[in-house]
């Protein structure tokens, strides 16, 4: 299928072909029929896309300091590469859509196949769009019409915060699309609205719909004109619409208002704001969050858990439905909007209009003749080659991966292809990510079906990069179906779903004829761990380990917190460490502790590891560091001597009489080393490169210490 994609490195706009998602859990699949380009938003990530790299930096400064304290902790060199993988990731473009659904997922309920809906679905023939940001479309409602649902919600919910009263006098700043629907609903409010705008035609528009206007490029004072228009007492509220840099908008808005007047701001402005202006007249001032309640709560909009009406009445998807309710009844017009039309094909041609000065409103572009089976057909015929299937050679290691997010991206992608092995297949669960990693590293096929790696006679080996809590079901899956498996850690996040795993070892076969597992648990084959693990097994005295890890703040919304999902920060990172100490221990874990919480919200855990040789091992996993810190350093004692390893990038020697240090230009935390190892084994046919009962026991002890600390 088509979709329309923008390349954050340089601001070029495509129209891709890419894998049709399918139906999930709490989702809604749409054939789209109508989407609404925001020009606001959209144009300015084409513009940041077009930037320099310094006009990015200068635009996003928080960024700037995220990369130097990474700099300063990891290198030069692995900042760059994630630099320019981050801007390398195509943006899917995006969130006014209007169609007729074609598939429902699991667990949703209310709309039914052939509904027309709008939602906040991308520019894209087909979208999966969680059910809480959908909303049924009236019979007397046009698709053009409901492709402007969202933006109507925009300009609902900055209105709600104003919380306008019959009669009041209201300013709208910015006369763009919001701008002009809030114009008919304050008036739908029973409020008189004075619009401010530079564009005649834009004005001419708000005076349509019953607002009065200021035109300040015609050099009209606007705060001069609000004076009058509130009969010399001020305006009750501003609601601002309009995106630019200057301050000045908010300052006017200021002036404008009476005592104790609000002023929200949907748009993106300057926030230099006067402090005399807000403190003498005890002004309130608010930014609203998109389309309303729910908004960024992955509870409500991706789990399906919708707010309670008694105590929120208005969410997301319930202004959806008044915004469309009050274009059904025709308070609210959004014929006269529509400015411009392209077809799916020619979405480039609207990017390069929003990109330049050229007058526009409401551009829309249209899919024509889209019909769901024909769309299923062609967009898996145009991107899956699953159908020619043919034999793996012997000692060929043919892959296929399901996940294609970041670290797949980024990191295991390209160590997968430096060995040579072949790159079958990749699936995501939108498709976008999947595309894109077939054009980057050469993959045969791309798809969003997992299902057709597994019964893919043309690959024998699997790398599970999802969301942690399907690796577990996609690892059993893949044993299953007779591959072999390289799961990027966590193996699994619940202790039954540990148990079902090792009944499908038991079910394929024994440890000596069964697929290979790996976990990847790269520390154990970073160059520098290499050498600690040789010059510590020359010495028979039992290890002394403290591996300190500053791990660093997550935002609490963040999906590896979500114990459903991520299953916590200790199952999903700290794995690696408790298998890290195991290696270099070289003996059976025996007993475990923690002492703190499980780093989910808190300050971090430290936790004790006793190994069967009389080994120790201390995981301090703390949260609350500084980024510019290092982020994980080792400390190993043992038979009077001691090893310091410092981020992969320095080791220290004490007391051997053959080494002092080993230093790398660049961090390596093993990730190549780890995936060459599978890929060799694979080949090979020789022992997995982790035994797999470390694999299994290393897992049993990090889910046993991320378990709550009782009393």
């Amino acid at each position: 299928m088509k979709q329309v994609l923008q390349h954050l490195s340089d601001g070029r706009t495509e129209v891709a072909e890419v894998p049709q998602p399918a139906a999930a859990a709490g989702c809604l699949l749409i054939s789209t029929s109508r989407s609404l380009v925001s020009a606001g938003t959209e144009r300015m990530l084409v513009e940041f896309g077009k930037a320099g790299w310094i006009d990015k930096a200068r635009q996003q400064p928080d960024k700037v300091r995220m990369v130097l304290d990474k700099v300063r902790a990891d290198g030069l060199g692995p900042t760059v590469d994630a630099v320019r993988n981050k801007l390398d990731q195509p943006l899917p473009m995006g969130y006014c859509n209007a169609g007729r659904v074609i598939g429902i997922g699991p667990g949703v309920s209310g709309f039914t196949v052939g509904d027309r809906v709008a939602s906040n679905g991308r520019h894209a023939e087909v979208v999966k769009v969680p059910v809480n940001l959908c909303a049924r479309i009236p019979d007397v409602v046009s698709d053009e019409e409901a492709a402007f649902t969202v933006m109507g919600a925009i300009a609902l919910q900055g209105i709600r915060l104003i919380a306008p009263t019959l009669g009041e006098s209201v300013v709208v700043t910015g006369l763009g699309l919001v701008g002009l629907m809030a114009v008919q609903l304050f008036r739908a409010h029973g409020c008189r609205v004075l619009g401010i705008d530079s564009n005649a035609e834009r004005l001419a528009l708000a005076s349509r719909f019953g607002a009065e206007t200021v035109d300040i490029g015609r050099g009209q004072d606007p705060v001069a004109v609000a004076e009058a228009f509130s009969r010399g007492r001020g305006v009750d509220a501003v609601l601002i619409a309009a995106s630019t840099r200057s301050d000045e908008p908010v300052a006017q808005a200021a002036r404008m208002c009476r005592k104790r007047g609000r002023i929200v701001l949907v748009g993106v402005t300057g926030l230099s704001l006067s402090r005399a202006d807000f403190y003498e007249k005890e002004l309130t001032f608010q930014v609203s969050c998109s389309y309303g309640p729910g908004r960024y709560d992955s509870g409500y909009e991706e789990k399906g858990h919708d707010y309670p009406v008694g105590f929120v009445r208005w969410t997301e998807q319930r202004n959806f439905e008044a915004v469309l309710d009050m274009m059904a009844d025709g308070r609210l017009d959004v014929k006269p909007l529509i400015s411009h039309r392209f077809t799916i094909e020619k979405a480039g041609d609207a990017y390069a209009l929003v990109g330049r000065d050229d007058p526009s409103l409401g551009i829309l572009i249209e899919y024509p003749g889209v019909d769901g089976d024909r769309v299923t057909s062609v967009a898996r015929g145009a991107t899956s080659a699953f159908g020619s299937v043919r034999p793996v050679e012997t000692g060929t290691a043919s892959v296929g991966f399901v996940g294609a997010g970041s670290y797949a991206s980024a990191i295991l992608m390209p160590a997968f292809r430096d060995t040579g092995a072949q790159l079958r297949a990749v699936v995501s669960d939108g498709g976008v990510s999947a595309a894109q990693a077939k054009r980057k590293y050469g993959f045969e096929s791309c798809s969003t079906d997992s299902g057709d790696v597994f019964a893919d006679a043309g690959l024998n080996a699997v790398v599970v990069a999802t969301r942690h809590d399907s690796h577990a079901r996609l690892t059993i899956e893949a044993l299953a179906a007779g591959k072999h498996v390289f799961v990027e850690k966590p193996l699994c996040i619940r202790q039954d779903e540990l148990e079902s795993i090792e009944r499908a070892l038991e079910n394929v076969g024994s440890e000596e004829s069964q697929p290979l597992l790996m976990v990847g648990f790269n520390r154990r084959f970073a160059p520098q761990v290499v050498r600690m693990r040789e010059l510590l097994s020359s010495l028979r005295e039992p290890r002394s380990m403290v591996m300190t890890v500053n791990a660093g703040i997550l935002p609490a919304n963040h999906w590896t917190l979500d114990p459903d999902v991520g299953g916590g920060r200790l199952v999903g990172e700290g794995c690696h460490f408790v298998d890290l100490l195991r290696h270099l221990a070289g003996s059976s874990i025996t007993s475990y502790a923690r002492h703190g919480d499980d780093s989910a919200s808190g300050v971090g855990a430290t936790l004790h590891l006793g190994f069967a040789d009389g080994s120790t091992g201390t995981i301090h996993y703390f949260t609350r560091g500084h980024r510019g810190f290092p982020k994980e350093r080792l400390d190993v004692f043992c038979g009077g001597r001691a090893l310091q390893l410092d981020n992969y990038r320095r080791l220290r020697g004490y007391g051997w009489e053959r080494f002092s240090r080993m230093n790398l230009w660049r961090q390596d935390k093993g990730q190549s080393a780890c995936v060459a190892a599978f890929v060799q084994a694979v080949r090979e046919g020789g022992p997995p490169p982790i035994p797999i009962g470390e694999i299994l026991e290393v897992s049993r002890v990090t889910l046993a210490l991320a378990q709550p600390v009782s009393g």
